[in-house]
């Protein structure tokens, strides 16, 4: 965004999972951030950024929050225990055996 100008540039591509991109960073400085962010929550490479880290996850986290192959729930669930007076992290256990599946279609009989 240029204030001087009132002038926008938006910038669209297509990638596959494993294609890095070339950093746009020397040319425009405010895409600094932006391109930590997109590495940081999609997982795409930029080559030539000079500080491509995590901006808004953990720096020990290890997967993209905004990927489709994100679990939704987590692996994890964290809950204040009462008795130990602090909060407790256990393995996340999902039961499907509630659920019904009736997987024919309506017009089968």
């Amino acid at each position: 965004m240029s204030v001087k100008f009132n002038y926008r540039l938006m910038l669209l591509t297509k990638t596959k999972e494993l294609v890095s991109l070339l950093s746009i960073n020397s040319l425009y400085r405010t895409t600094n951030w932006i391109e930590r962010e997109i590495w940081d929550l999609y997982g795409i490479f930029f080559l030539l950024h000079h500080d491509l880290r995590r901006i808004l996850t953990d720096y020990g986290f290890s997967a993209h929050p905004l990927r489709k192959d994100f679990p939704v729930t987590g692996f994890f669930e964290v809950i204040y225990d009462d008795s130990q007076k602090r909060i407790t992290q256990k393995a996340l256990e999902l039961s499907q055996e509630y659920r019904y599946f009736d997987f024919k279609a309506i017009w089968s009989f």
